[in-house]
């Protein structure tokens, strides 16, 4: 079946809950690198790059000083962070191995190379940056052929 949204829609903005707002932006505008557009005293804060006015609320209205939720639950899966090429991921990967934060997995997708990791709530992230479309893997009758490599993180972090 096709389609019913229209070929320029997009998905927009990312909503967190989390349980300390002040640690939660430290993360994402200090690790991940967004800058703070907008805060609504202790409860809520707004991030985005690029001058938007934001990809990524975080919000403690129902989860201040909250847990997470356990494993096997239903609920965000990751959040993805797209970077604009190899080394701006790199960049983005050294101030995570910096920040002493662990990795829950890399791979090397074909299309994309990706990081997984947690942020302090322990909502899953990705950092990726998707390879041009021509060097897209596919196989003999042209459809994608996306893998689940290995990916080598310490040629990556070389490009930092």
């Amino acid at each position: 079946m096709p389609s019913l949204a229209p070929p320029a829609t997009r998905i927009g903005h990312v909503h967190l809950k989390v349980a300390d707002l002040d640690r939660a932006i430290a993360f994402y505008r200090d690790v991940i690198g967004l800058e703070v557009t907008q805060r609504y005293g202790p409860s809520a804060a707004f991030l985005s790059v690029g001058g938007y006015h934001h990809h990524l609320g975080l919000n403690t209205w129902e989860s201040r000083g909250a847990s997470p939720p356990p494993p096997g639950h239903t609920g965000l899966y990751h959040t993805a962070f797209l970077f604009p090429d190899r080394k701006a991921l790199a960049q983005v990967l050294a101030r995570v191995v910096a920040a002493g934060i662990a990795l829950d997995g890399a791979a090397d997708h074909g299309v994309s190379e990706a990081v997984y990791l947690r942020d302090p709530d322990g909502n899953g992230v990705e950092l990726y940056r998707d390879r041009p479309e021509a060097d897209w893997p596919r196989g003999p009758d042209g459809t994608l052929a996306m893998s689940n490599a290995p990916l080598d993180l310490e040629a990556l972090l070389a490009e930092a």
